[in-house]
């Protein structure tokens, strides 16, 4: 039986990561994981069950939310939709063998090593954006849209989350795409991509998963509650991004690439704080 507060929880995460999904151009992958673990290790789960149901909800939910934020997003400039769904098209394979690979391959080492790549790049934003739109450093072709899409896809089905906190960044970094524009083309990106990783965990977690209403590792009730929220969110977070400063979007942007950085490195400060609430 589903409690109450539980349900409160999961619309709560719905809400916050929907709209920085649209804002941002992320899956919102980097709070529905270490949130929808920290419920579900709190009604009793296995905490390795907790991890991969956590991952593999999260792949699931970020498919529409990311949808709605990318509709949003498509309205404001057309051209962002031929790379996004180029991007999108290799990263569905990337993150079908990221998600199975999650079963077998231990990420730790590899989670610190994206620590560290994503405080290069966090600071590269605040420091070094000053390049961006000034030209492509990078021609961005289909063998370095399979190239790109590939590997940000096999970290997106790996580590369960969107792929955003990669790809906005080095849209611009590498492409020259201003922030708005890559942030658009992630959207669509991370949404078509997604797609691969969860499948994956359904087959992976087929047969293993007790958790009832449950479709291998993707939990149906999570599922259903976050998306409630997360979707209309998303179109409302979409829509802020082309009011805010382009200035203070980096800005934002930079922080949560610090957050991710620690995260993957051994210390959520999302999961210490709510320890420090209960």
């Amino acid at each position: 039986m589903v409690s109450i507060s539980f349900l409160i929880g999961l619309a709560m995460i719905g809400i916050v990561a929907g709209f920085a999904s649209g804002l941002l151009g992320v899956g919102g992958g980097f709070l529905m994981v270490p949130l929808q673990y920290f419920l579900l290790t709190s009604s009793g789960v296995n905490p390795d069950l907790a991890m991969m149901v956590s991952l593999g909800t999260s792949l699931a939910i970020i498919i529409p939310t990311a949808s709605s934020g990318a509709y949003e997003h498509q309205k404001k400039n057309r051209d962002i939709v031929r790379p996004g769904m180029l991007l999108g098209v290799f990263g569905i394979f990337g993150s079908f063998c990221g998600g199975l690979l999650a079963n077998v391959v231990p990420s730790d080492i590899l989670r610190f090593i994206f620590g560290i790549l994503l405080f290069i790049v966090a600071v590269d934003m605040l420091v070094g954006f000053k390049r961006e739109g000034n030209g492509t450093r990078v021609p961005f072709t289909k063998f370095t849209a399979m190239a790109f899409g590939i590997s940000i896809g096999l970290i997106s089905g790996l580590l369960g989350v969107g792929g955003g906190v990669f790809a906005v960044p080095l849209l611009s970094i590498l492409f020259g795409f201003t922030l708005r524009e890559a942030i658009g083309t992630s959207s669509i990106f991370i949404a078509i991509t997604a797609i691969g990783g969860v499948i994956s965990y359904i087959i992976s977690g087929y047969g293993v998963n007790p958790i009832p209403y449950s479709l291998g590792y993707v939990s149906l009730v999570n599922w259903f509650a976050i998306l409630v929220f997360s979707v209309p969110m998303a179109r409302i977070g979409a829509k802020s991004a082309y009011k805010l400063p382009e200035k203070r979007l980096k800005q934002v942007f930079a922080v949560i690439l610090f957050y991710m950085g620690i995260k993957m490195m051994g210390f959520d400060p999302i999961m210490f704080l709510v320890g420090l609430m209960i």
